[in-house]
């Protein structure tokens, strides 16, 4: 669905009440369009572990207008399953399609992974600025 509020008629259909009741919830899921405003903004918050942080920012249900307490997980699963596919990606599932950088790794230790061919540096250096309050060498 393209907008918060689409998903919140369609919440109102589904679990009763108006669409205002559940469009918070709907734009915190969305609020990640204000930085990458594509379809991978998806990637932070629609997935299973986004519709744990849903809860625990609204709560475990939310009262609608005719009085009905609807589970806050329930209509973040009904978010993510529309914009999904019918699916709730996992964690795993979006980082597992995102490359491996150098700058991903800096100040890891013992990492057996490979980075683009390259074996990790045991003791990679930071990049400028790459730590608040770093002295710029």
């Amino acid at each position: 669905m393209a907008h918060p509020w689409h998903h919140a008629v369609s919440s109102a259909r589904r679990f009763g009440g108006a669409p205002e009741d559940y469009l918070g919830i709907h734009q915190w899921f969305d609020q990640t369009k204000a930085h990458l405003p594509d379809a991978r903004h998806r990637a932070l918050l629609h997935s299973s572990f986004g519709i744990f942080l849903c809860e625990q920012v609204h709560g475990p249900t939310l009262v609608n207008s005719m009085g009905r307490h609807v589970p806050v997980r329930v209509i973040g699963e009904q978010h993510v399953q529309e914009d999904m596919g019918g699916t709730i990606p996992t964690v795993q599932d979006w980082l597992g399609e995102l490359p491996l950088r150098p700058w991903m790794a800096v100040g890891a230790r013992g990492l057996r992974t490979r980075l683009e061919g390259e074996a990790v540096p045991r003791r990679a250096t930071r990049p400028k600025g790459a730590v608040l309050g770093a002295d710029d060498e």
